[in-house]
């Protein structure tokens, strides 16, 4: 599959990406190897194959939940730079 300046065009629009006419024709080139690489993926038989959850073998070592010891909401906020009564004061994040 081609793809064509102007498909790369609106492509990197869509991404917010900024890149001179040189750079555009390298991309273009470059996605279209990556797209034929995955056309020839289309052409292996995959019909007695498992899919795949995760990509490691690796298995999670879980520890039990126990209850340990817990600040107290005076502890909790006894080093605040700024705090209003029961809560941290933080600095307005949105408007």
């Amino acid at each position: 599959m081609k793809i064509d300046t102007n498909s790369i065009k609106k492509i990197a629009h869509l991404a917010r990406l900024e890149f001179d006419e040189s750079s555009a024709e390298k991309m273009s080139s470059d996605m279209t190897q990556i797209l034929d690489w995955v056309e020839k993926l289309n052409e292996i038989d995959t019909e007695h194959v498992e899919p795949l959850t995760t990509m490691s073998s690796e298995i999670n070592d879980m520890r039990e939940d126990k209850i340990g010891q817990q600040l107290d909401h005076e502890s909790g906020l006894k080093n605040a730079p700024k705090r209003d009564a029961d809560y941290f004061r933080v600095p307005k994040v949105m408007e």
